[in-house]
């Protein structure tokens, strides 16, 4: 998804305000369960019972987007009141908070209008631009991948690491196609085209977030994507860094703050990166 102007001046730090406590990461952590848990069990009420109306020409937007954004946002809010919010569905706050809470109230809606089973709700809070702490939650199959800076990345509350596939002939690899795909639909076919025959297989399951939380728990072994928007991805990226991954641009280059969020997307177990970025950087060279 196209993500809006996100520059780095849009979130002055606060004077006086003092670094977050060990004790605050728990707090987070809290606050995220509860929030995925609520944003969670929307989703599942409203499944199969919602029409969408189009934001653009494969963009819809149902009932359940909202309804899911207005219970997260209001959860996050009555804990940190103070906090800025940036959500996908046009809802942003920006007080000039040091703290930024990154919402994505369903992530995968195509398949969710459809009656397609694959969505996930995606929370990240950042502290002056650096992820603190994050969730993605998959409502069908009852699943929050969370993890906090510095702490690891669990399942379910159980660790979870990244896959120790080395090759990417031997790698299961995961991809998804923006909404310009209509546009762009024999560059994003040309860059899969490079892919397929030099890794075991390709998926694409219409959900970003879960898409890099499966890379953190090793179900995947790779991902790439363009022109998302911070909502999508900045969970996944605290998540793969967490369980041992990388999450970088396709230059490489780390993804460290929110403007960074979404044009280029590419996370890994580590092992393979070198190796899928050699590829899109010849399919980019043509």
């Amino acid at each position: 998804m196209n993500p809006e102007p996100f520059a780095r001046a849009e979130h002055p730090k606060a004077v006086g305000s003092a670094r977050p406590k060990p004790t605050d990461l728990e707090s987070f952590g809290r606050v995220i369960d509860r929030a995925l848990e609520a944003g969670g069990a929307i989703l599942r009420r409203r499944f199969g019972r919602v029409r969408a109306r189009y934001k653009g020409r494969a963009n819809p937007l149902t009932q359940a987007d909202l309804e899911s954004q207005k219970a997260v946002l209001g959860i996050i809010h009555r804990a940190f009141p103070s906090h800025d919010w940036l959500a996908e569905e046009k809802s942003r706050r920006q007080s000039g908070s040091d703290f930024l809470w990154i919402v994505d109230p369903l992530d995968g809606t195509v398949n969710y209008a459809h009656g397609y089973p694959v969505s996930s709700v995606s929370i990240a809070v950042l502290h002056r631009g650096r992820l603190l702490a994050a969730g993605v939650h998959d409502p069908f199959r009852q699943e929050s991948f969370t993890a906090q800076a510095g702490r690891g990345a669990r399942l379910n509350g159980r660790p979870m690491r990244v896959s120790k596939v080395r090759r990417l002939a031997q790698s299961l690899v995961v991809t998804g196609f923006p909404y310009d795909r209509a546009q762009k639909a024999a560059f994003y076919a040309g860059v899969v085209r490079k892919f397929l025959p030099r890794c075991h297989d390709i998926r694409r399951s219409g959900s970003a977030a879960l898409d890099m939380a499966w890379i953190a728990a090793g179900r995947s072994d790779g991902y790439w994507e363009w022109s998302l928007g911070p909502w999508d991805v900045a969970a996944g990226i605290l998540l793969v860094r967490e369980a041992g991954g990388k999450a970088t641009d396709f230059s490489g280059r780390a993804l460290e703050e929110p403007s960074q969020f979404g044009p280029q997307t590419m996370a890994s177990n580590g092992l393979i990166h070198g190796q899928m970025l050699k590829l899109l950087r010849s399919r980019a060279r043509g």
